[in-house]
């Protein structure tokens, strides 16, 4: 737990509540408010859902101190400035929630498997109950005039498009997909795909929906010889 004021909540005896008077040798009582605690996780769950749903610009300070049910004191002292506070949910949002893509790639033995496999669960992903819909990475810089935020997160969803070309490389020097195949078009077909899915979430699509046009992108796939995704 962390008190209000940002600090580590301690345990309390007895002595913590006195003062040892100079020169008459009796104890007294120091009155003094103890600090609000808040727990951390808890807030920090509350800052992604609010960053998620409005976008990192349009999120203020007083936005999150409001959802997280804290102060700006406290704010600032266990999370830092706002811009720290977004870079931490960025990474609990990767892990949380959008870790999918990356266990897909890791999991699924060709790149098509990989790409369906993201697909399916970006659709079930982008439309659960519970949460914004879409997907933060993508929504969060709309609008942002923070040149550095705008960038890391082009950064991560260019990560991801380049990690689906190195394994479609792959697949095309192991004989899996023909070797006319245009990786790097492929792999940012599948990115324009990701990132539409989420916007179609966000404008009201359903998983089922949403499932229909990943069966229409895949379908777009060569192959090669008896090998399938």
């Amino acid at each position: 737990m962390v008190n209000d004021d940002g600090t580590a909540e301690a345990s309390k005896g007895p002595e913590a509540a006195s003062v040892r008077a100079a020169g008459d040798g009796k104890a007294r009582t120091r009155p003094r408010g103890r600090p609000r605690s808040f727990d951390r996780e808890t807030a920090l769950e509350k800052a992604l859902l609010a960053f998620w749903e409005h976008g990192y610009e349009a999120t203020s300070v007083s936005d999150l101190t409001r959802v997280m049910d804290i102060g700006a004191p406290s704010l600032y002292a266990a999370f830092g400035d706002k811009r720290s506070l977004f870079e931490e949910v960025v990474r609990v949002y990767g892990t949380r929630y959008g870790s999918f893509t990356d266990r897909a790639l890791a999991e699924e033995p060709t790149a098509r498997a990989a790409v369906e496999r993201t697909l399916r669960e970006a659709a079930t992903a982008y439309t659960e109950p519970g949460h914004p819909h879409g997907c933060l990475v993508v929504h969060a810089a709309a609008n942002c005039s923070n040149l550095e935020v705008e960038q890391s997160l082009r950064d991560r969803r260019n990560a991801n498009i380049a990690a689906f070309e190195s394994r479609i490389r792959a697949d095309v020097a192991a004989g899996v997909l023909p070797p006319a195949t245009d990786a790097a078009a492929l792999a940012r077909h599948t990115g324009a795909m990701i990132q539409g899915m989420s916007q179609q979430a966000r404008d009201g699509a359903s998983r089922e929906e949403l499932e229909a046009v990943a069966e229409i992108a895949l379908s777009i796939w060569p192959r090669t010889g008896t090998h399938t995704g």
